[in-house]
């Protein structure tokens, strides 16, 4: 059984993993609460809802991501154009295993809870968008260091970046498993590298 200064942590884990595993509506309190190895009445000590859990789970997930690739080695790359590519190169080799040990928290519950959960959809969103911003950030600077800051938005590119990202996890879960994960990502790497290989000027609105 969980000690009491560890059991909202191992709750919130257990949210996380269940609801990755199985969706959001299909994951009950019974489940977070075996997973989590602590009984229903710990959990309502901690926590009114399944909601309120969903949320502190989704602000766990983002605050742990924030460190994450913060971290992560595609800063120390090179030049800004490496540690972009690097970047994408990391994501692959997160890509291993079941669909749901790799695929997004944020993500996964967005797509289901979009038309029926605004307050964690906005959670879920408030997180994907933040993420897009790093991407930007390393888009950005890549441009900058190649003097291609007219040629494309980088704001659109981390856009189409985050999507490629997700649907990698969607055509996963979809049956593709972490093969098909990894191809979308490889083709995301390729697209990025024709993107700053062009002649300047061509993506110029």
């Amino acid at each position: 059984m969980a000690r009491k200064s560890d059991a909202r942590d191992r709750l919130i884990a257990a949210a996380r993993d269940e609801i990755r595993r199985k969706g959001y509506a299909a994951t009950r309190v019974e489940d977070i609460c075996a997973a989590a190895g602590v009984t229903k009445g710990s959990f309502f000590h901690h926590f009114d809802s399944k909601d309120a859990l969903g949320a502190a789970a989704l602000e766990a997930w983002s605050h742990h991501n924030a460190t994450f690739f913060a971290e992560a080695p595609y800063h120390r790359a090179g030049d800004p154009l490496a540690q972009l590519l690097a970047y994408v190169d990391f994501r692959i080799g997160l890509v291993d295993g079941a669909a749901n040990e790799f695929s997004c928290l944020a993500g996964t519950m967005a797509q289901e809870l979009f038309a029926t959960n605004p307050p964690l959809t906005a959670l879920a969103g408030a997180d994907i968008d933040t993420h897009t911003a790093r991407m930007a950030d390393l888009v950005r600077a890549a441009q900058m260091a190649a003097g291609r800051e007219a040629d494309f938005d980088a704001g659109e590119v981390a856009l189409f970046m985050q999507a490629a990202t997700q649907g990698a996890f969607v055509v996963a879960k979809a049956g593709g498993g972490a093969a098909a994960a990894r191809s979308v990502l490889a083709s995301l790497r390729r697209h990025l590298e024709c993107l700053f290989s062009s002649r300047p000027g061509a993506y110029a609105a």
